[in-house]
């Protein structure tokens, strides 16, 4: 190339509002993964398509890089600052460093379109806008003269819509070809079809989706659609063109299309080559007679024949029948079900449904295949598979119900009043440690509150701090079976990454050992603070929670009581009354634990200059009812040396106010019985008297009412506002204690089980919903929820090896806690379906809300509000080649435990299923005998201990499916491993329930196996993996790991072969 240095060197030194960028970035040249030297920095000036490189600003320039015949690959992570220049001409890559993201971002902005392929990209988009401008000037001066009928016609290009039915794609068909000619004859082809559209209104081709490819065959029957969602601009107008390649190495074959620019042939060394392409119109194939075209493929200039295709036109409420062999094709291996994707359902469980599941589920993905069946026939499946909203919004809510108990606790503590300097001191290192971790949930709120787009997290985002109460890829997996002669079928699966703390890490273990080895420590805690076991803890949060929910109804029924008073209403009065009893009654027994008493031994010793006496007169106990009698065995507490041992404690006096509750109740009582039996003896009386004279003695009457309970009502609340002025001290006391003695740990536990917590409940309320919306019409799965509750079933794949082994004691814990969760169901009130939580640790409410029509179909019970329990279990199984290390070199005890504990429990579950439900309940096609069988196959497997026995898994997810539950799959990621597992679930119960023919087995498992969607990505630009946009597939060099564990020789020859592998590659 020919340039002029002089000239370059004037345009390097012009001044810099002359430049289309400059600043300092750190560069050095790259082969391969190797930086030839350390970055250096340089100051570098952009104008045009040419990069200037100067050791200062105002130096010369040293180096002149032509942006031409490159591109610019930019690293997806949030903390790397680097870009790299890769040039077609093969020379070193150009490493780029920036001082910071943003920084780094706008430098890869300006290099993209530095080049004259962008300086192209902005005149076409200009030209667009100018003839936007011109149309809608002239769509004006047009209005001026035209009249307003002929106006709308001017708004914009009219084109022919597509008749469709809503909710349902605008256009689907399926693709096969005929007669391919090969360029040699004994080539065997691998061909997939490329779909590219071209817009009417645009005329720009634009890239749609790719087929699979599909081998050794001149006449392929391809097994993947294409399909046009609802929103897509399509029309009768639309041409769409399709275009048929080779793949030569089908190692390297991998479609990459969506990395391409939509003007761009594919480059030559991606290992495939063109074979014809044909054209169409949309609305040649909507309105042909047998909805399908023929079409002849030709070459790029048009003139020779290299075979035909066939466009079929699909429709999905339409099902074909005849048998199996009508549609084969003559190629072996060609004998399988189309497959048509789409991406909206025809209707989960009726129109009724929708509003309500559409506030749940999101951006709905659909595949529908058909399978022939043992005797011949045609089934046709639906496959969906959707985001949920509720990745994002039950986190919200319980960190906002989080924030809210741990505000409540730190001014109880800060209530706690004057403590010794002991005690006082440990009270403002707790309290600061609370505010610490408020502001920490606080400010994962706030940015969570600022989260926009997908509704759901990717695996490549699980170690993100402002994400982690976020569950990983939870989505609903459906399978709808249409069968020929069986009844349509539903199976849902829920799909999510095992709840887990991944920011925090497993270095040190997972819940179960961290809260273990916690406890343990917490035992042996020096003098500082008193210990009380979790039972004692968790009891004083409950009477903490019991106050904060009973005090402020029985001060409104008190209120509603005077003013039952003040209106002379007897009926009123004795309801009011009624209610006012009812709740005073729970309030007292609420305190009716010898904890209390005990914590405010403690508290009293924890005062400065507390001073005891000895109580003058024995306790009597008939004096405060039979409601208010001490437990027989009171909890125990343990005290350290240096609190001090008070022999003389006035117990008497938490017993006189706790009992002046009852008493002032009583009097509250007997005052309303005797202005009652004084009303009614007054009417007798005064029946024969003037009319006018008894009502004014009526309204004297109610005066004297008001007057009467006044003071006794405000006796009441004043006795109560006692009670719980020293509970309250006394259990936040406690609360202390249980922070004190494990400050930070305890905090930091508390965190890490809310964020798993907070991942599997997602979870569960997401799977509780989708299972109510589905089972509306079956009335034994609705006694079954209020009689006995829902089985909620967890298949794990999680190893017992390293991190992972961590994230199964997690999941594990989480999972547990799933037992304090309660459901409600509620009628909506409006059009917001979102379920609502409340409640506190240890004990929440889900609150889900259905349509009026739906509500209606719920049993009496449901709608009267009872609370629904969960029974979740767990069985976990790793597959991988992590746990053929862990069953050979370490330990499986971990799994071998949470089976045998879950296997209980799902037992427990069973025995009370039978206990409360009739044998008819059970699904059509089950017995109750099978389940029997079932569960004493799995505890023998479980007990067999035997390597990676995925029959447990089986065995778990069917007798989860006769019970009616809920089924989980999860692994890391709830990727590869759980697209695995359930995939083979699905084909499995398509052989055993619905007859699949045998011969499909494998073929059906490949087609819900492929991952060739619209797009058409391969694993390095997989939005959901991957942080690189490098095209170039990864070499790999190493064997799997559980081949190698077979002998020590083997694992000897595997490295020497990796060294030697690595030192020819970077020679």
């Amino acid at each position: 190339m020919r340039f002029n240095a002089k000239d370059l060197a004037l345009l390097a030194k012009r001044p810099s509002g002359c430049f289309d960028k400059e600043g300092k970035l750190k560069i050095c040249r790259v082969v391969g993964d190797e930086k030839l030297i350390e970055p250096r920095e340089r100051w570098c000036r952009l104008k045009g398509n040419l990069l200037f490189l100067m050791k200062n600003k105002s130096s010369e320039a040293s180096e002149v890089v032509i942006l031409e015949r490159c591109w610019v690959v930019e690293f997806r992570s949030k903390t790397d600052v680097s870009i790299i220049l890769k040039f077609q001409s093969g020379e070193p890559d150009l490493y780029l460093e920036a001082a910071s993201k943003p920084d780094c971002e706008a430098w890869a902005v300006a290099l993209g379109e530095a080049n004259s392929e962008g300086l192209r990209n902005k005149i076409q988009q200009l030209q667009r806008l100018i003839m936007e401008i011109k149309e809608e000037r002239a769509a004006d001066e047009a209005r001026q003269f035209l009249p307003s009928s002929q106006v709308d016609s001017l708004r914009e290009p009219q084109f022919t819509s597509i008749q469709r039915i809503a909710n349902e794609p605008k256009l689907e068909f399926s693709l096969a070809c005929k007669g391919l000619v090969a360029a040699t004859r004994d080539r065997k082809l691998n061909t997939f079809i490329q779909v590219s559209v071209v817009h009417p209104a645009e005329h720009i081709l634009t890239r749609y989706s790719s087929t699979e490819i599909v081998e050794g065959t001149r006449d392929p029957l391809f097994l993947t659609g294409v399909t046009f969602p609802p929103e897509y601009p399509i029309y009768e107008e639309t041409k769409i063109k399709l275009t048929v390649y080779d793949v030569k190495d089908k190692s390297q074959g991998t479609v990459r299309t969506s990395v391409l620019p939509d003007h761009k042939e594919p480059r030559a060394d991606v290992g495939r080559s063109f074979l014809g392409y044909t054209t169409f119109t949309v609305g040649d194939l909507v309105k042909s007679k047998e909805q399908q075209l023929t079409l002849t493929l030709r070459t790029s200039d048009g003139g020779k024949t290299v075979g035909t295709i066939e466009v079929n036109l699909v429709k999905m409420g339409e099902f074909e029948d005849g048998e199996m062999g009508h549609i084969t094709t003559d190629a072996q291996d060609q004998k399988c079900a189309l497959v048509h994707e789409c991406t909206a359902p025809e209707g989960l469980s009726g129109k009724d449904n929708l509003p309500s599941l559409n506030a749940v589920l999101k951006n709905p993905i659909c595949k529908l295949y058909r399978f022939p069946t043992s005797d011949n026939k045609w089934m046709r499946i639906r496959e969906q598979m959707a985001e949920t909203t509720l990745s994002f919004h039950v986190p919200k809510e319980l960190i906002n119900l989080h924030i809210k108990e741990d505000m409540r606790r730190n001014q109880e503590l800060k209530d706690l009043g004057e403590l010794a300097p002991h005690w006082d001191n440990m009270r403002k290192s707790v309290i600061a440690h609370c505010d610490q971790m408020l502001s920490m949930y606080q400010d994962t709120l706030a940015e969570l509150g600022k989260h926009t787009g997908s509704s759901f997290k990717s695996s490549c985002s699980k170690g993100e701090k402002t994400l982690e109460f976020i569950p990983i890829n939870l989505h609903l997996q459906r399978m709808h079976v249409h069968s020929p002669r069986l009844k349509d079928a539903l199976y849902d699966v829920i799909t999510v990454g095992a709840p887990a703390a991944h920011f925090q890490g497993f270095k040190n273990g997972g819940l179960r050992k961290l809260l273990s080895k916690f406890e343990a420590e917490r035992r042996n805690t020096g003098y500082q603070c008193i210990y009380y076991s979790p039972e004692n803890t968790a009891k004083a949060k409950e009477v903490l929670s019991n106050i904060n929910h009973l005090q402020p109804l029985i001060s409104s029924h008190a209120d509603l009581l005077l003013n039952s008073a003040s209106q002379h209403s007897p009926d009123s009065l004795k309801n009011s009354l009624k209610m006012l009893s009812e709740k005073t009654e729970l309030f007292v027994h609420a305190f009716k634990d010898q904890l209390v008493r005990s914590a405010l031994l403690a508290l009293y010793t924890a005062r400065p200059g507390c001073v005891l006496k000895k109580p003058a007169v024995p306790r009597n106990s008939a004096e405060e009812g039979d409601d208010l009698k001490h437990q027989d065995h009171p909890s125990q507490i343990k005290r350290q040396d240096s609190i001090p041992h008070h022999s003389e404690y006035d117990e008497e006096e938490w017993d006189r106010v706790w009992a002046n509750v009852g008493k002032s109740l009583n009097c509250v009582i007997a005052m309303v019985d005797r202005l009652l039996e004084k009303d009614n003896s007054s009417k007798i009386k005064e029946g024969e008297s003037d009319p006018s004279a008894a009502d004014c003695k009526v309204l004297h009457a109610g005066g004297d009412w008001y007057e009467q309970l006044y003071p006794l009502v405000i006796t009441l609340k004043d006795c109560m506002g006692e009670v719980v002025t020293r509970a309250k001290q006394s259990m936040a006391f406690v609360l202390l204690q249980e922070l004190a003695c494990g400050l930070p740990q305890c905090l930091m536990l508390t965190l890490r089980r809310d964020i798993v917590f907070s991942q599997a409940l997602a979870g569960l309320v997401c799977g509780f919903i989708i299972k109510l919306h589905t089972s509306l019409h079956d009335q034994g799965f609705l006694q079954q929820l209020h009689t006995v509750g829902l089985l909620v079933q967890y298949e794990g794949l999680l190893s017992t090896y390293s991190e992972e082994a961590g994230m199964l004691e997690d999941m594990a814990v989480g999972i547990s806690d799933l037992q304090k969760v309660m459901f409600k169901v509620i009628e909506a009130k409006s059009e917001d379906f979102l379920p609502i939580i409340t409640g506190r640790r240890e004990h929440y409410v889900i609150e889900v809300q259905l349509p009026a029509k739906m509500f209606e179909l719920l049993p009496q019970e449901i709608k009267e509000g009872k609370l629904l329990r969960m029974y979740p279990v767990l069985f976990n199984v790793g597959i991988n080649e992590q746990q053929t290390l862990a069953e050979r070199f370490g330990d499986t005890t971990l799994q071998e435990n949470i089976n045998q504990e879950n296997l209980e429990l799902l037992k427990e579950y069973y025995n009370l299923f039978t206990e409360k439900m009739p044998p008819d309940c059970l699904p059509h096609f089950q017995e109750q005998n099978d389940l029997k069988g079932l569960l004493e196959n799995l505890h023998q497997n479980i007990q067999a201990k035997r390597r990676k026995n995925v029959e447990i898994m089986w065995l778990a997810a069917t007798i989860c499916r006769k019970l009616n539950g809920v089924r989980f799959t999860c692994c890391k990621s709830a990727k590869d491993r759980t697209s695995m597992s359930v995939t083979l679930e699905q084909c499995s119960i398509l052989r055993d329930e619905h007859q699949l023919h045998k011969d499909f087995f494998i073929r059906a498992l490949d087609c819900m196996r492929s991952r060739q969607t619209q797009g058409a990505l391969n694993e390095s630009d997989d939005p959901e993996t991957g942080c690189l946009t490098d095209n170039k597939p990864t070499s790999r060099h190493f064997y799997p790991v559980a081949l190698l564990l077979v002998s020590s020789h083997l694992l000897v020859v595997w490295l020497i072969l990796s060294l030697a592998l690595l030192l020819a590659k970077y020679q």
